[in-house]
């Protein structure tokens, strides 16, 4: 495994705790039970045939056997819990990383495929500290019964030995190609699950086009290479079990014909015939081995999935604080490649304390990237970008949440009520601040008309494009800060409605810088001052009035004038 995939194993083994160790103590007990049963039968055997007294060793095999039932029992309830709460660490660990990352882990990993990570193969990988101790448990065993072997006559364990290494190769061979299988299982699984996700997103939009056929065929389009890993992953297994049933009788054969020479001889005993015979299977029991070979081999190859995820490595934050200021923004030589694709290049901007910028510019110049890096979702490939002068990267993590508030065009409305989507985030928000921030993006005549008002559940609360946008800005607007960007989040709402959220967000009297994607003339012409971005690069700076001048510029919101007649 590599090295992350080696420290996500020691998280699930650090959460399973002192149940795993009780786990391997546990199965190295039935082992050893296990180990003891054969010779005890065995002397209860030669004491039966000697007519000797044998009540004693006829009721510590019947201990034995109760023994090893108990032990079993209490292997299998150690195991779902070392199993539950070794899953439950990786998942609060991942969880924890892919939120420091934000929508960075995007970029790389679809929505889809995350999820099957943190769910499937958090699960699969949880199981590895558990399949760990049976599988040293599982070792005991063959270990034991060729010690046991030696201590019956020597001549039997070497008997038995002189086959071993066939069984270690196919052990090993059986060890590698499960891991190339169950690797390339699971990562058809995430495509599978990645497809589905955008299928379910673009529901709407597959719907209107009847195209659910052939989306179906889409998502489903991995199934044929699924279902062949799924076969090869089974023949391997099979063919290995296949194997050890062939190699291992024949060496059980062998242990007991010598056993037989050997009690022929008077060497050993009947008893000892027996419990030869038993450890024979003991020592040939590669088909316990295939099965916890196999446990392990998918637990690994799920942390090694898992790996994938912590090696994208999280914004690091720093320890300088914020001094007193205004909120002045400054962007100095900012270049963004998202995918290798130069988006921004050499982009120097300043927006003074206070004042209300607008961006504007045609469809994929970077108007969001742009957005995203001035608090931070981002971070450019060149250049700085500062916030009263601190570098936001110098920024302690909660300095900068609480520096920089976003509302975005979808906005993700997180809680269990109406009232709490609004107050996300705040400590100890109070009523009266949620309805003076839902006032102030006209958001209180929809909460006024649900059943219980704020109080009533979001999923209680059905709501149109527009509706969900002013939650979205109610609660951008309940967070003080000394940033505010809108990220298109005014695209849904009517011209009226858009008219007024901008006459409150340029209300005279003391607020944070603001910073809006913009693309209605309507925006434009209220902000202080335009930024209009034009192949990567500020083209210009100025107000929307004398920018207007400029064909070219009036004809930026040509097409958006366009869509919107049409609606």
């Amino acid at each position: 495994m590599t090295e992350p995939a080696h420290d996500l194993s020691r998280t699930a083994l650090r959460h399973a705790g002192a149940r795993c160790a009780a786990l391997c103590l546990v199965g190295t007990a039935a082992t050893a039970a296990g180990l003891l049963l054969p010779a005890v039968l065995g002397r209860t055997l030669d004491l039966l045939l000697a007519h000797g007294p044998a009540a004693g060793w006829v009721g510590g095999s019947a201990a034995l056997v109760l023994l090893l039932a108990l032990l079993d029992a209490a292997a299998s309830v150690l195991a779902g819990t070392v199993d539950a709460r070794a899953t439950a660490g990786l998942r609060g660990r991942l969880t924890a990383h892919l939120l420091a990352l934000g929508p960075r882990a995007l970029t790389r990993f679809g929505a889809g495929d995350l999820v099957a990570r943190l769910v499937g193969n958090a699960a699969q990988a949880g199981t590895g500290p558990a399949a760990l101790a049976a599988l040293l448990a599982a070792f005991a065993g063959p270990v034991g019964g060729v010690i046991a072997l030696a201590v019956v006559d020597p001549w039997l364990a070497a008997v038995f030995l002189a086959g071993a290494p066939v069984l270690a190769l196919l052990l090993r061979a059986f060890t590698r190609d499960t891991s190339a299988c169950v690797a390339a299982y699971q990562r058809e699984q995430g495509r599978i699950a990645d497809a589905l996700a955008e299928a379910v997103d673009g529901r709407r939009t597959i719907a209107a086009a009847g195209l659910q056929d052939r989306e179906t065929a889409r998502v489903l389009r991995p199934l044929p290479a699924l279902g062949r890993a799924g076969h090869r992953m089974w023949r391997v297994q099979g063919r290995a079990a296949a194997r050890a049933v062939a190699v291992g009788p024949l060496l059980q054969l062998a242990v007991v014909a010598v056993a037989g020479w050997l009690l022929r001889r008077h060497r050993i005993s009947v008893g000892d015939v027996l419990a030869a015979s038993r450890y024979a299977v003991l020592a040939t029991g590669v088909g316990v081995l295939v099965g916890r070979l196999a446990a392990l081999a998918r637990a690994r190859a799920s942390a090694r999935r898992l790996a994938e995820l912590t090696a994208c490595p999280a914004p690091v934050h720093g320890t300088r604080p914020l001094p007193p200021g205004p909120g002045r923004l400054d962007l100095r030589g900012v270049a963004a490649h998202p995918g290798g694709r130069a988006v921004l290049d050499g982009v120097d901007l300043t927006v003074p304390g206070g004042t209300v910028l607008a961006v504007v510019g045609r469809s994929g110049t970077g108007k969001s990237l742009l957005a995203a890096l001035a608090g931070r979702l981002a971070d450019p490939d060149a250049g700085e970008v500062l916030l009263d002068g601190v570098p936001l990267t110098a920024l302690p993590h909660d300095e900068l949440r609480r520096a920089v508030t976003y509302a975005f065009a979808r906005p993700a409305l997180l809680g269990t009520t109406v009232a709490d989507t609004i107050a996300f985030g705040l400590a100890s928000p109070s009523p009266a601040e949620i309805a003076a921030a839902a006032r102030k993006a006209h958001a209180d005549a929809y909460i006024g008309r649900l059943p219980d008002g704020g109080a009533t559940r979001l999923r209680d609360s059905p709501r149109s494009g527009g509706e969900a946008q002013r939650l979205g800005l109610a609660r951008a607007f309940a967070h003080p800060g000394r940033l505010l960007i809108l990220d298109d989040a005014l695209s849904s709402l009517d011209t009226v409605t858009e008219h007024r959220i901008t006459e409150s967000l340029l209300a005279p009297g003391p607020g944070p810088t603001r910073l809006i994607v913009a693309h209605r003339a309507d925006t434009a012409a209220r902000a202080h001052t335009v930024a209009w971005l034009d192949g990567g690069r500020v083209r210009a700076v100025g107000t929307h009035a004398r920018l207007w001048r400029d064909p070219e510029y009036r004809a930026v919101f040509a097409a958006p004038a366009a869509e919107e007649a049409t609606r």
